[in-house]
């Protein structure tokens, strides 16, 4: 009799084991700054051995969560009934946006701007750029972006002629700010000698320097790209 008494309370001993087992085995972790549970380091619940979840002394039953306390938490309301929806509006007519005018490219010869080998405007070159750049653009739209590049010719290093054809176009820019534009809707760009100009007759680089310069002098310039709404 004594041995089947010690078997059930071992059973006993074990069911109670399991379940307090399973009913911790999922982390109950508060997220809330205001917490009504009290909860260890990793913000988990701390619970009983039979699992119940531990209030703390602010605790308000608004506070209940539906893994402590699933019969204090409020149930959501049912949903409600379909409305049927209205019969539905003719659609207004699309607003047709004006067609942007295509790009209008402005190209300035780097011999009317600057000197050879220099990123500084001469004093002709504001004139140039008042009657080739400034005056066309009261005949556009918005204007929505310029682009102006800097080229160079051939003569000298790539990384030196990078340098100086974005020096030009940033001279370029500084004087249209100068003259009222918007410098948030002008970009610069150096070409450097990546794209020589097309169309142009070819310069042997046997040429005297100074024949050699005059010969790749088309190459050297800066182009205005124009891009506005059609006016």
């Amino acid at each position: 009799m004594n041995k089947i008494i010690v078997r059930t309370s071992l059973i006993a001993m074990l069911c109670s084991t399991l379940t307090i087992a399973t009913a911790q085995a999922q982390d109950i972790v508060l997220k809330d700054e205001i917490k009504g549970y009290a909860v260890d380091s990793r913000n988990v619940v701390v619970r009983s051995g039979t699992g119940l979840c531990w209030r703390s002394g602010s605790w308000t039953p608004a506070m209940a969560i539906a893994e402590c306390d699933p019969d204090l938490v409020k149930k959501p309301a049912p949903a409600p009934a379909p409305v049927a929806a209205p019969a539905p509006k003719a659609a207004p007519a699309p607003v047709v946006a004006p067609a942007p005018a295509a790009p209008k490219v402005i190209t300035l010869a780097a011999t009317e701007l600057f000197d050879f080998n220099k990123a500084v405007l001469k004093p002709a070159a504001k004139t140039e750029i008042d009657q080739k750049v400034i005056e066309k653009l009261a005949g556009v739209g918005k204007i929505n972006l310029i682009l102006v590049g800097g080229h160079t010719d051939r003569i000298g290093s790539a990384a030196y002629n990078q340098k100086l054809s974005e020096k030009r176009a940033d001279a370029v820019k500084a004087y249209l700010v100068s003259k009222g534009m918007d410098g948030k809707i002008i970009e610069t760009l150096g070409f450097g000698k990546t794209t020589p100009a097309q169309g142009v007759p070819k310069c042997d680089d046997k040429l005297p320097r100074a024949k050699l310069i005059a010969c790749l002098e088309p190459h050297r310039r800066v182009t205005i790209e124009i891009q506005a709404a059609a006016k």
